[in-house]
């Protein structure tokens, strides 16, 4: 291409670019991995249709391997521009609902997985509590503890799943997190003593 890719309309230049992705591209499934490739026969024409790409706002990265050329695409949204670049309306709403819906898995997959985390958190720590308290019990030291300790290991005892905020509300005198936990804590360091 000697002509200057400027001075070309912008609509032939969208023609010859769907032309290379129909000649020689491809696209995988987006429900796996995102990844639009297209051959091209030389490293000149390569070079030419990498400045068209670049002039039409679209980034690519290129391959070269054993005198084979081709450029390609790994992000979903480059994907999209470059399908609508090439007039495949269709293909780019089907494109995106795909790539909505993969999103929005990955979002709720990792609120999920916080979420268990969390989960498994507070259980580990109210099973420490627990046994702390069952310790405390059968050691016989358990009714040596000031009042304020007993109120909230009785009170773990009998909600053992109950987040520490939860627990703090319950208690005669309200409490917030940081200080249920605090008398949790004292209550697993006396028991540790013994």
């Amino acid at each position: 291409m000697n002509e200057n890719v400027k001075d070309i309309k912008e609509e032939n230049l969208r023609s010859l670019i769907r032309g290379c992705f129909l000649g020689a591209g491809s696209i995988n499934n987006p429900e796996q991995q995102y990844h639009l490739e297209v051959g091209i026969k030389d490293k000149e024409n390569l070079y030419n249709v990498i400045q068209i790409l670049k002039l039409l706002g679209i980034i690519v990265k290129t391959l070269e391997n054993n005198n084979k050329y081709s450029f390609y695409i790994k992000e979903g949204e480059e994907i999209s521009k470059f399908l609508a670049l090439i007039g495949a309306s269709k293909a780019v709403l089907e494109f995106e609902d795909i790539r909505i819906k993969k999103e929005m898995r990955g979002k709720v997959n990792r609120l999920v997985n916080c979420e268990t985390a969390n989960l498994n958190k507070t259980i580990n720590a109210s099973v420490e509590q627990i046994t702390a308290i069952r310790r405390l019990q059968k050691s016989g030291k358990f009714n040596n503890l000031d009042e304020n300790l007993k109120e909230i290991a009785i009170l773990r005892l009998e909600n053992p799943n109950m987040s520490l905020i939860d627990l703090g509300k319950k208690l005669k005198n309200p409490l917030g997190k940081s200080g249920v936990n605090y008398r949790l804590k004292k209550i697993i360091q006396i028991a540790s003593e013994i």
